[in-house]
This record gives C-alpha cells, structure tokens and sequence, in this order.
C-alpha cells in the first residue's frame, strides 16, 4: 500500500518542550481542519542552541542559535513551518520569512523550583542558585545580592537533575513550559508578575514560514489567536527598539482587554542593582506602536551611559 504524504511537515527543536509545543500545533490543526494524525509529519531539528552547554548563549551569538536550523529547513523544504517558543525568536527575521501565527498563549509567570525553600527569599544566603536567563538572573539578583546566581543551561529535565544532584540550590523555569509536560506539580512558588516580569513573548507558541506560501496560509489562518499576536507585536516592538538579544536583560509583558492593551516592560543591569522600568497603554490594534513608544521612552529614561556601560 502507498504510503500516504503528508499534507504539512512542521519543523521544531528536538527537546521534549519544543516537541509538545509542535503537537500542540499538529493537534490545533487537526481539529480545525479535521484532518487525522497522519496528515503531519513533525520534524525534529538540532539547533546550534541546544548543543552548547558549556557557556551563556550570548557568548555565542544570541537568540538565533535556536532557530537558525529551522529557517534553513524552511529555506530548503524539509519543513513547510516552523513552531517556536516565542521568547527565543529574534526581532528580525531572515529574507523571505515570516512569524505571523501564535497560539493562544499560556501563563506567562516563572516558576521557582526548589527542593530546600519555599521561595527565593527562604534560601539560606550564599548558596548557589542556576539560571541561564540574564533577565531571570538580574532580577533574582536585585531580590538576593547576597546569593550565587550561576549558569545553569540545559533542557528541563536535565536541569532538574541537576537540581536533585546538590549542583544548585534552586532555579526557575517558566510556568508554561511546565504546564505544557504537564510537570506543573514541581513548581515550589510562582513568581508574581507585578515584581518579576517575564520575557518578552514568554508562554507563546509562534509558527514561522515561507513569505507567500498560499497553502500554508490558508491552513494556518484558522488557529491564529488574535489577542495573543496583538500582545507580542507590542512586546516584540519594545525588544527591537531596545536592540534585544540574550546579551540585553529585558522584560516585557502586554495584556488585551477587548479593544485596550497595557503594556509594562524593564530593563535592568546584569548584576540587578540599576533597573528601569515603563508603563504604557493605548488601542490593541496600535500594538506594535506602543511597543516601539515604550522602548524609546525607556532608552531615553536610562540614558546612553547604561547601555555603553553593561551592553
């Protein structure tokens, strides 16, 4: 018997986070086209990102070490998409690229796991605690100066075993990745979004492809979210205003309600001692203007001096 092709081959990284995000995708698909399993073919790719251990990414190139991969596959035709953990995908895409879908988005707090504190404030001062996010690391450190805050890089899993092995004292994961393993149940506290904001684009699936792929627009146009591109046009605005990378800690969350969006975002020194921060709020169909407003008012807020001096 013939083997039945594919209708879509969706591309993604091979960690099991990245690869319950492309089933999700697959599954949104399926229903809203009702379509069987068997019409997808997900493509698990290995990216420059998930290779290094051994140093932070922004010694190696930043954010496109985890989706360079992918776009060459979408280049080629191995894959027709790409799914992404939003917070991982740059400001500006490759020539001939586009980032138009997002899944409707998860919780957007992080999560502290901890094996011997009930919250960071609980931890015993001057144990080591592991993060690989200098938005994450600056921000514990501005809580916890008197705490190790050391690279911790790794999959989920391989974190937390780290975390039983003594390596660290404790770390942080973001909630949704957890809810999405269905591994919520190891979160020791959630951390409140009014004194620790998340990453720009944090708890979104997005879905990247060819520019003008008829086919694939048509196919994907139906489980498109509306609020949630909405918000992370405006937080993606304000990361490319403020030149984001992972070399910049930066935070940035904006929340649609109906017509209205507010947005807060921060930037804060590596070490957590200067932080600035901005409110901003306006029409959600203007998202991406008040994104790029907000970033502006917060460089000129800090001035050049902060940024020559840690960036």
């Amino acid at each position: 018997m013939k083997k039945r092709q594919a209708v879509l081959k969706i591309g993604t990284r091979a960690s099991p986070l990245a690869m319950a995000q492309a089933h999700e995708a697959r599954d949104r698909l399926m229903a809203a086209h009702g379509l069987e399993e068997h019409s997808f073919q997900i493509v698990p790719i290995t990216t420059t990102g998930d290779t290094i251990q051994d140093r932070p990414l922004s010694e190696a190139g930043g954010k496109g070490l985890f989706t360079r991969e992918l776009e060459d596959a979408l280049y080629d035709g191995r894959i027709d998409i790409a799914v992404h953990s939003s917070k991982d995908m740059p400001t500006e895409l490759p020539p001939g690229l586009v980032l138009p879908v997002f899944l409707p988005r998860e919780d957007v707090r992080d999560s502290f796991i901890s094996l011997s504190a009930l919250s960071i404030m609980d931890l015993p001062q001057g144990v080591k605690f592991g993060s690989s996010s200098l938005r994450r690391q600056a921000l514990i450190r501005r809580m916890r100066p008197d705490i190790d805050v050391v690279m911790f890089r790794g999959n989920v899993q391989s974190r937390l075993r780290k975390l039983e092995d003594g390596v660290v004292s404790g770390t942080m994961l973001a909630l949704a990745g957890l809810r999405r393993l269905k591994m919520e149940h190891i979160a020791t506290a959630i951390m409140p979004l009014d004194s620790f904001l998340p990453a720009p684009g944090q708890g979104a699936i997005s879905i990247e492809h060819r520019e003008n792929d008829e086919k694939v627009m048509r196919l994907l146009a139906p489980i498109h979210d509306e609020e949630t591109g909405q918000a992370l046009a405006c937080e993606r605005a304000f990361l490319g205003a403020l030149d984001g990378s992972c070399r910049t800690p930066i935070a940035g969350h904006a929340v649609i309600e109906g017509e209205r969006l507010r947005f807060r975002g921060l930037i804060i020194t590596p070490d957590g001692t200067i932080c600035h921060e901005i409110g901003a709020e306006g029409r959600a169909e203007e998202a991406a203007a008040i994104g790029l407003k907000a970033g502006a008012d917060v460089r000129e807020k800090a001035g050049t001096q902060f940024f020559e001096g840690w960036f």
